[in-house]
Parts: C-alpha cells; structure tokens; sequence
C-alpha cells in the first residue's frame, strides 16, 4: 500500500483551470470518487475541492496505474487536455504525500498562509469518504495523524491568528482603498461560509454591510447572527445594486458567473469587485472605473501575509516534518501488537495444553495446577521478553514489515483485524457512530 496524493492549486493552475477543476455539489465528488475506485490499484480515496485546490488523496497499488486514472478521470470530468493536467499536476507518494497532506491540513500549503478554513474542509472532505465507504483504515490514521499536526502548528506558531482567509484579505484590499473614506457600503451576494466571513470582516473595518442571496431565509438567518445591523435585500434587485454600490464581496457556489455583462452600467465612481468564488461569480469585462478582483488577484496582500508569517511558517514547517516521521514511525509500529498478542497467546496454549495431559498422566497433582501455570507463564514471559523488546525496534525500520511477516509464518500467528481497527481515525469513529 502507497499514499498517493495529487494535487491542483493556485501554485500549479490558473483559476480558469481551477474553474473547470472544482466539483460543484456532492454528487459529482460521489460520481467521480466510485468511478475511480473501481480500478483495483485504487484502495482508498478522498477528494478535496474548495475555493483554490483539488486534491485527491488515495491509497493505492500502483502509483503510475492509479496516477494515469485519476488523471484520466479527471480530464474526463473537466473536458481538460489530459497531457495538459498531467504536466500541471503536483503529484506526492509515500513519505512526501503525508507530508504534503500535513502541510495542507496546517495551512502551510493554501494561498493565505495560516488560513483556518481548510482543516475544516478536510474533516468534511473525510468524512465524506468515510460515510459513502470510498475510504477506511489506511486514509484514517494519515488523516487522524494531519488533523493532531494541524492543531500541534496551532498551538505552537502564531498562524491561525489575525485576517487569514480569502475573504479577510479581500476586505483588507477594500479597506486600503477606502482607508481615507468613511461611511462606506458594501454589497454581499451569497450566504454560506465564505458570506458570513467576508461580512464579519467588513464590520470589524467599518464598512456598511447589506446582504443579498438567492435564498432569502437563509440570507436574513445569516444576518441575525450579528450584533450589528445590516441590511438584507431581495435578489431580484441585484443588477440596481451593482451600479450602486462601491464595494461588492461575491462569494456563492453557483456552477457559473452570476454577474454578466449586460447587467453592469457605467458609473462615475469607482467601484471595487472582489469574487472570492470559485467558480467565478462574475464574468470577464472591462468597464470604465469598474476594478474586479478574483482569488489570484490578491497575490499582493497573501505576500505580504508570508513575508510577516515566514518565521512561523518556519516552525510550522519544523513540526510537519517531524509529524510526518512520527507518523510512519508510528505506522509501522501497528503490526508489532498483533504479532506480540498472538505469540503470548500461543505460548498460553501451550502451556494449557501441557498442564491438562500432566495432569492426566499424574505428572503433577490437580491442586498444584494454579500454582504451576502461574511458573510457566513466568517463564513464558521472561523468554519472549528480548524478542517482543527486539520486535519493537525493528517494527521501526525499514525492514519491520519483512520481518514481522518472517516472525507470523514461522509462528504461524494469525492477524487481528479487530488490533488492527483499534486505530481507526476517531473522525472516523464519530462518523460510524453518528
């Protein structure tokens, strides 16, 4: 079994790419996700799609095998060239996909460094697989292992804290625009998560917040959740308001742009566009005294948010790769359990064995019996001790696998699945129980 990862972002791909790449609902990720699986290279996968990254993170057989599908698949689900992606593609296996996995879940990876979304997005992600049986045992421990990484850098760097999300930066991008100008409104189109942050950030800078969704309840349930009061708007107004309002923050999760061209006039004020949405929101065009940005457009700030988070992002880094030893370390310990239950356990047998046909044979007497097994489990125990101690270390090594199957064939021990499923990912747990 080999961890593959493979991997688009903003670092690889344009957003028109990323467009093409993202998987709208969850019946695309469950369509894609069986169409894959159903090639015996692939054991386990989950598929990670959000605002700036795909990522496919599986276990496989064959890492060429399942890289030329998953490719393939995903050529097929885009309409983009296959060589065109093959040549894009981050692709991670082994040591390097866990860490690359690691980086993500800690925020190392995204295009705001220290951004708190993403961990989030991939315990649904997870979980997901894990509802639909698209991924167990081997995905659970390396995404168990991502999550304690993920909270070990919070814990021990500054990342994590300030304006580190798409949306914050797009309104710090706002608010340095209009640093000299109060009284300022701005129009938000949508009502999920990425709404709520963008409009949490735009009040703590002052600006005049009015809502506006397709879904109207949910677009004034959103509202409620704040202190302050901001104005929610029917839809069906949407094109009055763009020519009206100077700063719009655009960030629903419809399949194609819902600001077209037609609908936009020109003003003689500046007015200043941030689509945060994946696929884009608003088509291109060019209007006079009209500034669009999308998710790539607001390099400027997410550089500046690396060069004041690098020393951070050097200790974060420190701990990943520490993690990620840990984890294969860890890893290959899991088999050593199994083989050291079952040794003691046949040493048991044994002596169970022994003590019955001495007994019959007037060996030793019935009232002894306690007292002799007792001695003999001594024994038993103090001579596996340097083996079971020897077992564990090299269970660490590269050799640990060769040497634990070496040590189950001439013991004839058999394998515990249910030692095994001990280790199951407790997301992975919670998900079972719910």
């Amino acid at each position: 079994m080999i961890y593959l990862s493979i991997s688009f972002t903003h670092k690889n791909t344009d957003i028109q790419t990323r467009e093409k790449l993202a998987f709208g609902n969850d019946l695309e990720k469950e369509t894609f996700l069986k169409k894959i699986l159903l090639d015996d290279a692939i054991e386990e996968a989950v598929l990670l799609s959000t605002c700036n990254r795909v990522e496919i993170i599986t276990c496989v057989t064959n890492v060429e095998l399942s890289q030329n599908l998953i490719l393939q698949k995903l050529s097929e689900f885009s309409t983009l060239n296959f060589d065109n992606l093959m040549e894009r593609a981050d692709v991670f296996d082994g040591n390097y996909a866990i860490h690359h996995l690691f980086s993500v879940a800690s925020s190392l990876d995204s295009l705001v460094v220290g951004e708190t979304q993403i961990v989030g997005q991939l315990k649904d992600a997870f979980k997901f697989s894990m509802s639909k049986n698209f991924c167990n045992r081997k995905l659970a421990r390396a995404f168990h292992y991502s999550f304690k990484c993920a909270a070990g850098v919070r814990t021990a760097t500054s990342l994590g804290t300030g304006s580190v999300s798409v949306a914050s930066t797009a309104v710090a991008k706002a608010k340095e625009i209009f640093k000299n100008k109060g009284d300022v409104s701005a129009l938000v189109i949508g009502a999920g998560e990425m709404s709520e942050l963008a409009i949490k950030h735009l009040l703590k800078a002052n600006f005049n917040v009015v809502l506006t969704s397709r879904n109207v309840k949910k677009a004034q349930l959103l509202a409620s959740t704040f202190d302050e009061e901001i104005t929610v708007k029917p839809y069906e107004n949407l094109t009055n308001m763009l020519n009206e309002m100077e700063v719009i923050v655009t960030a629903t999760s419809a399949p194609y742009p819902i600001i077209k061209e037609e609908m936009v006039s020109v003003c003689d004020f500046n007015r200043y566009w941030f689509d945060v949405a994946v696929p884009r929101d608003i088509e291109d065009m060019d209007i006079d005294k009209l500034h669009i940005y999308a998710v790539d457009d607001l390099q400027d700030i997410v550089n500046e948010n690396m060069a004041l988070r690098a020393e951070s992002a050097k200790k974060a880094y420190s701990i990943v790769s520490n993690m990620s030893k840990e984890f294969f370390d860890w890893l290959r310990t899991l088999g050593v359990e199994p083989v050291l239950k079952h040794l003691h356990l046949n040493g048991d047998d044994i002596i169970n064995q022994k003590m019955q046909k001495a007994i019959q044979k007037g060996f030793i007497n019935k009232s002894d019996e306690e007292n002799i097994r007792k001695l003999c489990q001594t024994v038993m125990a103090e001579f596996l001790h340097l083996p079971s101690r020897k077992l564990k270390e090299v269970s660490k090594s590269m050799e640990g696998d060769i040497v634990l199957g070496t040590v189950q064939n001439i013991f004839g021990l058999k394998s515990d699945t249910q030692m095994l499923n001990k280790y199951k990912c407790d997301h992975a747990m919670e998900e079972t129980n719910n």
